[in-house]
């Protein structure tokens, strides 16, 4: 078998290209078979190559070079002069009478001080602003609110005057709208400016995240520490809301109308207090409001080669997918180049039912056949769940790291919805409030997503519905499609996906197109893009739609927002 057309790539020696990896350099970041580790050896004798097992690459410090000895890598650390130094420095008079550290031990130091502030910025600090814009966004709703009831009350008051008054009322909800607005833009700003340290906060997290899994000395000693620019929380901004006192008919018109007190804000140096609960960032963070385009694009699309038919595609990053049709192969391929990269068979020899990637970037799939749940790791399959009576289908990962799956019953009379916290069952949706069943029973298909806003959202083929419930397990609504339909065709609902938005995207695959909605069921337009049979739906982090196609095998990678 040819080792480069073989259906489950390994990775293979840098320098012979045909063994398979068994050693690494850690000082050229090179993968090595036993064969060629002489080779490299020799291939560049000025350096002092750390030759590790493949599995340990990376796990060999960094030395920094020595600033005034050539060649000589510092393995001490001169307490006196707080740096690191060479064999030679410590030999010279420079540092005559002082103390020294091996490096390693300070390296641990600062690693740990690194570590105790990355738990700091990630348990403490950055879900302490999360809550903090979630409480202004809360307080900015509410303040809508209470200006929608202030205007209504003048307005109905002014429901009781003649046509004289008429201008009066407006020019009293003219200065309720301005105090709102005066509100709304000193707290929005107020919101941006969280926001914005929200974002500081977390290129903070991922620099120093990828500094100490670097283990480079030089990065470490570069990483600086004042966290009290975070600690310092901002002021809470408390508006003031203005009162409307109504007068009786028969005096001065104006006054007998009713007035307006001022409007203040006001702010709270105590209002806020830091968490101490871990939270995850996603909760919190909102995203950049994006318009849909008006006419979405066709960006690129990729044959997949498949036999007979295509599936469903799962994202692994923005640069690759994951796809599954036909047999019981899944492939990788780049998005780019439209090139194959990997080839993944099943553990039992059925064809994937469903994939989906999980947030650690690991492929997860349904095997509906032998009633399992499988989990992808390093190129080793892991059986996950193993169902008894009943039989997966659609699968996702959801924000907090647990997977749903939507199955159906053996005997195909029951539907339900299972969430998983790695084999442990969570928590099962299958009724609504008055005991009714919320999905179709039988073979047919469902697959299911998880909005922004933690709904679970199922596309049910057989209810020709999407069914939407909350993080509870409420109904909150159902899509049955929209009319006019593209084809003059029954809705077909198949796969489903969701976006930074919150929109949710299914495909028709009746009608060869996909519907967009909003959280709350409405829909909003069409994607057509000259699709066909469309089945399987993912979005990658830029907000882009890939839709895989049944009949033709083809995946399509679509722009539709701005």
């Amino acid at each position: 078998m040819d080792p480069h057309t073989s259906a489950q790539d390994v990775m293979r020696c840098d320098l012979c290209e045909t063994a398979v990896v068994q050693m690494h350099c850690d000082t050229c970041l090179v993968n090595l078979c036993k064969a060629c580790v002489g080779e490299h050896m020799i291939s560049d004798e000025s350096k002092k190559h750390d030759i590790v097992k493949f599995k340990l690459r990376k796990t060999t410090p960094k030395y920094p070079g020595c600033t005034f000895h050539a060649k000589e890598r510092c393995e001490m650390y001169c307490n006196h002069c707080d740096i690191p130094v060479c064999i030679n420095c410590i030999a010279s008079d420079q540092h005559k009478g002082h103390t020294f550290l091996k490096i390693l031990q300070v390296l641990d130091e600062r690693k740990n001080k690194i570590m105790k502030d990355l738990t700091e910025l990630n348990e403490t600090i950055y879900p302490t602003y999360q809550d903090i814009a979630s409480d202004v966004q809360n307080r900015m709703s509410k303040l809508q609110k209470k200006y929608g009831d202030l205007s209504t009350a003048i307005t109905k008051h002014g429901e009781d005057w003649h046509r004289e008054i008429d201008k009066l009322v407006q020019k009293l909800k003219a200065e309720v709208d301005e105090m709102k607005n005066t509100h709304l833009q000193t707290l929005q700003k107020d919101l941006d400016e969280i926001n914005k340290t929200m974002s500081d906060i977390k290129d903070e997290i991922d620099s120093n995240d990828v500094i100490v899994n670097e283990n480079d000395i030089s990065k470490l000693f570069s990483v600086t520490y004042d966290l009290s620019r975070y600690r310092n929380l901002p002021e809470k901004i408390v508006p003031s809301l203005p009162k409307f006192t109504p007068g009786r008919i028969g005096e001065e018109l104006g006054k007998l109308f009713g007035t307006l007190s001022s409007s203040s804000l006001t702010s709270d140096k105590h209002g806020y207090s830091m968490k101490t609960i871990q939270k995850s960032p996603e909760a919190g963070s909102s995203p950049p409001v994006k318009q849909l385009l008006d006419q979405p694009e066709t960006v690129t699309t990729i044959d997949t080669g498949y036999d007979e038919y295509l599936l469903n595609v799962a994202c692994l990053s923005d640069k690759k997918i994951w796809t599954c049709g036909n047999g019981n192969t899944m492939k990788l391929f780049s998005i780019n180049q439209g090139s194959r990269l990997k080839s993944i068979r099943t553990k039992s020899g059925y064809a994937p039912y469903d994939i989906a990637v999980t947030k650690s970037g690991d492929l997860v799939y349904t095997d509906y056949i032998d009633s399992t749940v499988n989990i992808v790791k390093n190129e080793k399959i892991e059986e996950v769940i193993r169902l008894q009576n009943w039989k997966p289908m659609g699968v996702c990962s959801t924000s907090s790291g647990d997977l749903l799956v939507i199955m159906v019953s053996d005997d195909d009379k029951q539907t339900k919805v299972v969430r998983y916290s790695g084999s442990t069952e969570k928590q099962t949706i299958q009724f609504d409030d008055k005991g009714k069943p919320l999905y179709s029973s039988g073979h047919y298909n469902r697959y299911i997503t998880e909005n922004r806003n933690l709904d679970i959202c199922v596309s049910d083929e057989e209810a020709r519905a999407v069914v939407v419930v909350n993080q509870a397990g409420k109904l909150r609504f159902r899509y049955t499609g929209h009319t006019p339909a593209p084809k003059n065709q029954p809705f077909s609902p198949r796969g489903i996906t969701t976006d930074s938005q919150s929109h949710i995207l299914t495909a028709d695959y009746n009608n060869d197109c996909v519907h967009i909605i909003d959280q709350d069921g409405q829909f909003l337009r069409y994607i057509h893009c000259g699709l066909s049979k469309p089945m399987g739906l993912c979005i990658d982090t830029n907000d882009n739609l890939f839709v895989s196609q049944w009949l033709n095998r083809q995946v399509k990678k679509i722009k539709y927002l701005q």
